[in-house]
């Protein structure tokens, strides 16, 4: 007979993923189910990603995209911010049902410089849930204050191999801060409806003086891979 745990879970691209109804809504369940959920991110950073790296990812959500690194990459540490706590405990959970002790979930805001915390504004819709305090039509289910950390001390104290950036608006308003040149490659989703054309290229200039180029074989649409000394075959 199954566990309580494992009765109360289903599989995606063999990740345990617990059945939490005020976190996972059906549709998003099929999408899981069908590796549709955030499937290219995850197919680059497969790409990306090797045994012994270590893994920096901004906007960690379910820890779904962490969670097939851990299982699938063997890295050696993956750490994942998100600001949301609810999604932390979502996370946390997803971790232990999966045997993951690889990855530390971080609940924390990062930017230029390390700052006073901040109010982050939990919504039923957690994808709607930001620093924005009025969303038309989607509703606040908290507000809750939430660390904020620099981002080049952050990346200079856990040396990363690997960033991934996934949070609407971040990428062209906190890469071009970034300082850091550790980096062997980086996987960023543009939200070009929000950045606009100036923040396409606030990106890629941010990639570039990190030292990374552009690599085109890796990337799909809107998710787009950077890597270090590479050559097309």
């Amino acid at each position: 007979m199954d566990s309580p745990a494992a009765a109360a879970s289903f599989q995606a691209r063999g990740v345990k993923i617990p059945f939490d109804r005020a976190i996972i809504a059906q549709k998003l369940k099929r999408a899981l189910r069908r590796n549709r959920y955030e499937a290219k991110e995850i197919n680059a950073a497969l790409r990306c990603v090797t045994a012994g790296d270590t893994v920096l990812e901004l906007g960690g959500g379910l820890g779904y995209v962490a969670s097939v690194l851990a299982l699938k990459r063997a890295p050696k540490a993956i750490h994942s911010f998100e600001a949301n706590p609810h999604l932390i405990a979502f996370q946390r959970q997803l971790h232990a049902l999966n045997g993951i002790d690889t990855i530390t979930a971080h609940n924390a805001l990062l930017a230029p410089r390390k700052g006073k915390p901040q109010r982050f504004f939990v919504r039923e819709d957690f994808l709607a849930s930001s620093l924005l305090e009025e969303v038309p039509g989607k509703p606040v289910r908290s507000v809750e204050t939430i660390e904020v950390r620099g981002l080049n001390a952050t990346f200079n104290a856990l040396k990363p191999d690997v960033f991934i950036c996934d949070i609407e608006r971040a990428e062209a308003a906190l890469l071009p801060h970034l300082k850091y040149t550790g980096l062997r490659a980086a996987i960023i989703e543009l939200h070009p409806q929000w950045i606009g054309a100036s923040g396409v290229r606030a990106v890629f200039d941010a990639m570039h003086a990190a030292g990374l180029s552009y690599f085109p074989r890796w990337s799909d649409q809107k998710v787009v891979c950077f890597r270090k000394d590479w050559a097309l075959k």
